[in-house]
Order: C-alpha cells, then sequence, then structure tokens
C-alpha cells in the first residue's frame, strides 16, 4: 500500500527510586533515560517526521533548571536528540522522562510544531509540558471558548491551544489551593511544598477535556514532578502502562514496554477508554475516570497496518484477516489452486499471507480427504501419493529493492521510475497459465498499484492477476490522526462516483448533497452520513470491479481483479477494535460527521459548481 501517516507515539517514563539506586543497581544514573531511548526507537515507526523529549529534575534547589527539552525534526530526530543530550547528560539524570515521535496529518511542519510543548511559570507547579497522540475535530470550538475567557494563544494550532487550555486549569487549581492554605496560615516554603504535595491533576483534565472531541492519548509533566496520561473516552487512540517498584512506564504500543523492560503480556495494562494514569511527585500512582467511557471505537487500522506486528494480539488478528479471505480468493481463481501462485507485497502484509497460506492449506487438506475417501477403495501407493503431493504455490515474488527519488522525474519519466520500486522473481510464475494472487494490507489511494505493481507483476505474464486487500474498502475520510481526510483521494470513492455517472444516476449525488447541505445550514440536529447514499446502489464487488478497472494501467496483458476483506471479516478478526469509520461511515464522534459533511459539500460544489 501507499505509506500513511498515522498516529503519533508517545511514552513516559517515571523513576520510582533515588538517583542513587540506579546508580548502585545499574551502575548509572541515566537508566531512566536509557530506557526511554529505547521506548522511542522501538516506536520508530509511529513517527518520522520529528521527536522531542523532555524531563523533570525532582530534587532541584532554587536557581537551578528542573525542566529540560530537546527536540528534532526529520527521519533521524531520535538519533539527534539522545547524542545531543550525551554532550550534556547531566542535565537529563532526571526521574521523569516523556518523549513523543511525530507524524504530521495536518500539513503543519517543522521544529515549532514538534512536541513537547511547554508552559513557563516561576512555579515549579505551574510549569506545563505536554505532548500527544491526537487528532481533534473541534478546534474551532476549543480556540472560541478559551480566547473567549481571555486567554491568547501564540498559535492556531490544536497542540498550542490544549498547552493553554491545561495550563489555565492547572492555574486555577494552585490559586484555590494558594487560598485554602493562605486560610491555614501557610506561607513560604511551606505554602509551596504544601500545593505541590496535594496538587491533583485529575480535576483539571476533567474540566478540560469534556470540551475535545476526536480520538487522543495526551500526556502531561509540571515542573513539581506531577505526571499524567488521558486516553479519548472512544478509545481511538492507545496507550498501555507497566509498573513496578523501580519504574512507572506508559507508551503507544504494548510489545515495546513487554520488549525494553523484558515483562511478559499479562503485567502490562491497557488505559481504559476515557481513563487517565496519574502520578504524584512522590511517585504515587493513581488511575482516574476523565469522561465516561462511550462506545468502543478503538482504531481498527492500528491492528491492521500501524501497531508493531510483534504484539501477540495483533499478529494473531492479522493473521485471521488473511485466513478470511480464502473463500473470496478461491472463488476468483475458479477453485484452480493447482494454477495459482500466492504471494504477498512486502512488507506489512506478510502477516495476513501466512493467514491466507494456513487457510488455504486446510481447504487443500479437505479437498484431499474428498478424493481419497472418492476412490471407493485401499488406494495404491501412486495415488496416494498424486494426492498428498498437491501443494499451495507460494513465493516471493515481488522484492522492495530501493527506495527510488522519484521526485527528480516528471510525467511519464516519474511513472517509469516507480514502477522499478520492486524487482520480481522471475520464473516463480508459469507464463498465461498460473493465476498470481498478491495479498496487501489496504488499497486507499491506488496510485502505488496503477504506478508500478501492477506493471511489475505483469512482468510475470499471469494470466490472472488477484490483487487482495485485507482491510475493506476505504471509502470515507480519517478525522482521527490519520492521513487521510479528503474524499476525492480515495479509490473507492472515484469508482462509486465513475459507477453513478455512467449509470445516469446522478439524482443520487444530487439527492445527497442536499441532504448535506441542509444540515449545514441548519446545525443542532443529528448529524447523519449522507455519502452513504453515493454507495448504496452498489455492491461491494461491482466497486471493486470498477477500482479494479480504474487501476489497472494500458498494456496490462493479464485480467485484473481486486479482492477486499468485508466489514464483518474485520469484526471477526479483530473484535475489541470497531472502529472503521474509514470503512463504514459509522463515526464514533459528532465532530468526525461535521468534518465529512464539510468535505463532501466541498466536492460536489467543486465538482458540478452546485
Amino acid at each position: 500500500m501507499e505509506p500513511l501517516k498515522h498516529e503519533c507515539g508517545v511514552a513516559m517514563v517515571r523513576l520510582l527510586k533515588p538517583l542513587s539506586y540506579y546508580q548502585e543497581k545499574y551502575g548509572t544514573p541515566l537508566w531512566g533515560l536509557h530506557k526511554m531511548y529505547l521506548l522511542m526507537e522501538k516506536q520508530h515507526n509511529r513517527g518520522q517526521e520529528g521527536a522531542g523529549l523532555a524531563c523533570v529534575k525532582l530534587n532541584a534547589t532554587p536557581g537551578e533548571e528542573y525542566m529540560f527539552r530537546e527536540r528534532a525534526t526529520g527521519t533521524a530526530a531520535i538519533t539527534e536528540i539522545f547524542q545531543n543530550i550525551s554532550a550534556h547528560s547531566e542535565e537529563f539524570a532526571a526521574e521523569l522522562y516523556m518523549g513523543h515521535l511525530r507524524y504530521s496529518t495536518t500539513g503543519k511542519s517543522g521544529l515549532t510544531y514538534i512536541h513537547p510543548f511547554l508552559r513557563r511559570n516561576n512555579w515549579r507547579v505551574k510549569n506545563l509540558a505536554i505532548c500527544g497522540n491526537f487528532n481533534l475535530t473541534n478546534v474551532d470550538e476549543v480556540f472560541a471558548g478559551i480566547t473567549a475567557e481571555g486567554q491568547h494563544p501564540r498559535r492556531y494550532a490544536d497542540t498550542y491551544i490544549l498547552l493553554e487550555q491545561l495550563g489555565h486549569r492547572l492555574d486555577r487549581e494552585v490559586e484555590h489551593l494558594y487560598s485554602q492554605y493562605q486560610k491555614e496560615g501557610l506561607e513560604g516554603l511551606d505554602m509551596n511544598c504544601a500545593i505541590e504535595e496535594h496538587i491533583d491533576l485529575t480535576n483539571v483534565l476533567k474540566t478540560t477535556s469534556r470540551t475535545w472531541d476526536g480520538g487522543y492519548v495526551i500526556c502531561g509533566v509540571t515542573g513539581s514532578g506531577e505526571s499524567f496520561a488521558v486516553r479519548d473516552p472512544w478509545g481511538i487512540r492507545t496507550a498501555f502502562w507497566y509498573k513496578n517498584d523501580e519504574v512507572l512506564v506508559l507508551a503507544s504500543e504494548r510489545p515495546v514496554i513487554q520488549t525494553v523492560f523484558d515483562v511478559p503480556l499479562k503485567e502490562v495494562h491497557e488505559l481504559l477508554p476515557g481513563q487517565a494514569l496519574l502520578a504524584k511527585r512522590n511517585g504515587a500512582m493513581h488511575l482516574a475516570e476523565i469522561s465516561r467511557s462511550k462506545t468502543c471505537s478503538a482504531c481498527s487500522f492500528e491492528r491492521i497496518y500501524f501497531s508493531r506486528g510483534s504484539d501477540l494480539d495483533i499478529y494473531r488478528e492479522r493473521k485471521m484477516l488473511g485466513k478470511q479471505l480464502v473463500s473470496h480468493i478461491l472463488k476468483v481463481v475458479d477453485y484452480d489452486v493447482e494454477h495459482t501462485v500466492f504471494s504477498f507485497i512486502p512488507n506489512t502484509a506478510e502477516v495476513a499471507f501466512y493467514g491466507m497460506l494456513e487457510g488455504l492449506d486446510e481447504y487443500l487438506n479437505e479437498r484431499k480427504v474428498k478424493h481419497i475417501e472418492a476412490l471407493g477403495h485401499k488406494p495404491d501407493h501412486a495415488e496416494l501419493e498424486r494426492i498428498l503431493s498437491m501443494r499451495i504455490r507460494s513465493e516471493k515474488v515481488a522484492v522492495k529493492d530501493i527506495k527510488l527519488r522519484t521526485f527528480i522525474a516528471e510525467g511519464n519519466s516519474r511513472n517509469d521510475l516507480a514502477a522499478h520500486v520492486y524487482d520480481i522473481t522471475y520464473g516463480s510464475v508459469q507464463s498465461r497459465i498460473d493465476n498470481l494472487v498478491v495479498i496487501d494490507d489496504s488499497i486507499v489511494r491506488g496510485t502505488t498499484l496503477r504506478q508500478s505493481i501492477i506493471r511489475i507483476l505483469d512482468r510475470l505474464q499471469p494470466k490472472k492477476l488477484v490483487i487482495v486487500s485485507s482491510s475493506p474498502q476505504v471509502r470515507y475520510p480519517d478525522y482521527y490522526g490519520i492521513d487521510m481526510s479528503n474524499l476525492e483521494q480515495f479509490i473507492a470513492f472515484k469508482a462509486t462516483v465513475s459507477l453513478l455517472e455512467e449509470r445516469q444516476m446522478k439524482d443520487v449525488i444530487t439527492r445527497a448533497y442536499r441532504n448535506a447541505k441542509r444540515q449545514e445550514e441548519h446545525p443542532g440536529g443529528r448529524m447523519e452520513n449522507y455519502v452513504k447514499q453515493l454507495y448504496a446502489p452498489f455492491s461491494d464487488e461491482e466497486i471493486a470491479g470498477r477500482i479494479a478497472s480504474l487501476l489497472t494501467p494500458e498494456n496490462i496483458h493479464a485480467k485484473v481483479q481486486i479482492v477486499y476483506q468485508s466489514l464483518e471479516g474485520l469484526h471477526k478478526a479483530c473484535p475489541q477494535h470497531r472502529g472503521d469509520w474509514y470503512f463504514s461511515g459509522d463515526y464514533p464522534t459528532e465532530g468526525g460527521l461535521r468534518l465529512l459533511n464539510k468535505a463532501f459539500i466541498e466536492f460536489i460544489e467543486k465538482r458540478y459548481q452546485f
């Protein structure tokens, strides 16, 4: 598939012993920093546009800096950050770390937008650093709300807005404690210590998050050593945590924690929807319900593509996604497994490929049993050998060789370069005799298929070329952190509009547009997804057929067909991750529906000059 920019990654490490303990046991006070490096590097797949790290030293004396931050842009950002830190490592010998890996999905890039973000104050407890894996769908409303209170964010960006919103509530919480302890006669350092000891960020999170619409895991630390991580109530974004007597750690992915700390799966816990993990200055940890959990909509793309496949459950789910496609594939190749070669497009579809092979082996074993039973007598050696020698033919037909820099070329030259991104294994397919079935994890835009993969695979001269997607048709934009926000980029949407226009069904488009326009002009009621009306007249197979024709370049000799996973198959494989809005159009929040409605109106008005 075409690489998608997607959810960022977060990591937090809170040491629960004095630094001298780690010096004595592990030979370095930087033990926590080393673990932080591993957590970030193991999640490098989640952000290759930049990275950032913040730390808090809990025992600094007045006049000494206690919060440090290092950020860098580019794919080598993690390396650059830790190289810079090594030059002044004493500053980063701290008890509390927070790291972030960034993938921009909003078009804003550069060091200015790299997390963590800092809000400074002369009181330690009022200093705040935040980072997050999130995308809010109602930034305009949140911005309007905080500016109405008199705040003035320095930039119109969601992270800056959240920083000011959280910072404002933190200030109010500190002021409330100040008034309380002032009445009790405290002052000076006694006042400061009492506030730092009793500050509770639970209320800060509850009062701010009630205005947020979208998917998020947001992390934060204060200068006095408080820390938190909070997950959206729909469970769209993921986070996991682990604690022993030495450390409290949180990361976006479970196997990362398992690997870095060498702990079994059962000891790593998922942060639940609407829940926050909070740690006090003294290291005491507790979980709090910040928002009431909504209908679970955990992102299924997280399971199909984004997360590391080394997670036990994700590995099983990806295999199941491949296995459940077997009946569809067999139908397309007319059950002719003797003359079909099965493969995958490197590298993210490899696990689904194994599941597909497992299902095909089960099918072939059933056929063998039936063949033996049909003999009606005690078979001789030759008959048994003929039946038992039947095999599923699998080959690695495509090898991703190099990343060609196609930006140096234009037009047809660019397409020619794209057609050489993969090498093929010549001789793996019998020319004009074998079918070739190749599984991918998803087909979003189809650009890579049309510009390179189909052309490349056609060189093997298969009789029929079947492209299999282990996920359903991507029909709708994502507004919660994946870089797929425009309707016109989806090949499934293009194919559907093409079918409607070809069959003189423009009235379906017009009716859906008018309904969408009506709910935009008269907000307040329950939002509806009227884009669904465009897909309703057609079966999944009809749309897949049109997609195949749109993605097949000229002068391709093989017959090209595309097979997609069904929604039912997705849910069966990933039962705990029901977030499928990019496939089904069932957005978990009003903000997602509102943005879809706007995108659809803009597309129609631009295309048809309504």
